[in-house]
């Protein structure tokens, strides 16, 4: 019988990161004999990597890097794939002192398009970037997208929910980690009454205050807002089971992906280009298309640089969500 190849895969960034690598751990388990797959990240991304049945170890950095390493060189991995490629995986691999694949990053070209407006960049969506990464090892893409997998005691029960949105609804993430990624408030209302459907408000604890005020001003029978109420994974559970997605470019966003979801995605300082746009899914990007200004971060920031943060605020919301089309409803 041959030997076990311990694989260890290093993501840190975000949720939506995470997630994105899923296609990496699914292709490496099922194309590799004897793969053994191990995966570190964050703690707090624990939830998002704990049921995936194509991985058998997880490891998790909770502030203390020198005692990560020591956990992982006990493992004696064969191979480190480093997905995120910053300076704590570059220690991590130098420390392991094995063979190692890293992704290549397109910083020089984002900062020609971020920075100069320059667009040298070819849209390859970054989970493309991700499997190049383990191509030497003979592993191919499968083409089945990404995977999020929900324990059974986080699936949302359809009474969970109110009456009125028990039957069908549309979900709407109106998290995101930066101000400029976001809708402001009376744009998300603007939009909640353009699509004039059952609308379950997604987010964190963060994010309730937002939602209260959308409900406020739209109403019950039409809102109801979770965001706080459930976890990450019955978020997730909220997405699977939701007629289509609104979402800002966020983790949730890439979740829905993952189900296969339709997905309106709404695009502010960050664009489409920089290959985080929903994978393998149907989607619709809404984006104020032709501004000069964009983008003017790759990943967001708490206030427009200009002021004017003409990228939400001029965003278009003409157009016809096919979905819903026999089957609007009248709230007021």
């Amino acid at each position: 019988m041959a030997s076990p190849v311990n694989i260890l895969i290093l993501q840190f960034a975000s949720i939506g990161n995470v997630v994105l690598t899923s296609p990496v751990v699914r292709c490496l388990k099922q194309q590799l004999p004897n793969a053994v797959i191990h995966f570190c990240t964050k703690a707090d991304y624990q939830p998002i990597v704990l049921h995936n049945p194509y991985i058998s170890e997880r490891h998790y950095l909770d502030g203390n890097v020198v005692e990560l390493i020591r956990t992982l060189r006990a493992q004696k991995f064969d191979y480190v794939i480093d997905l995120q490629h910053t300076f704590t995986s570059r220690l991590i691999k130098t420390a392991l002192g094995v063979q190692s694949f890293s992704v290549k990053k397109q910083s020089f070209r984002n900062w020609l398009y971020v920075y100069c407006k320059v667009n040298a960049l070819s849209e390859q969506h970054v989970v493309e970037r991700y499997l190049a990464t383990v191509q030497p090892l003979g592993v191919e893409n499968d083409g089945r997208g990404l995977d999020y997998f929900i324990p059974y005691k986080d699936e949302v029960e359809f009474d969970w929910l109110p009456a009125t949105h028990q039957n069908d609804y549309v979900a709407f993430a109106i998290g995101g980690q930066h101000l400029t990624r976001r809708l402001p408030l009376p744009r998300m209302i603007e939009l909640c009454r353009k699509i004039n459907y059952p609308i379950v408000l997604l987010g964190d604890k963060n994010d309730r205050k937002v939602g209260n005020a959308i409900m406020k001003a739209i109403g019950e029978r039409q809102i109801y807002n979770a965001c706080g109420y459930f976890n990450i994974n019955q978020s997730a559970s909220i997405l699977k089971r939701a007629r289509l997605v609104f979402s800002h470019d966020t983790g949730l966003m890439h979740i829905a992906a993952a189900f296969r979801k339709k997905v309106y995605s709404i695009w502010g300082s960050s664009t489409p280009q920089l290959g985080f746009y929903p994978y393998k899914t149907p989607h619709v990007r809404l984006e104020a298309a032709g501004l000069g200004c964009r983008p003017c971060s790759a990943t967001g920031a708490d206030e427009c640089p200009m002021k004017h943060f003409n990228c939400m605020n001029t965003l278009s919301f003409d157009f016809d969500v096919k979905e819903l089309r026999t089957k609007k409803k009248n709230f007021e």
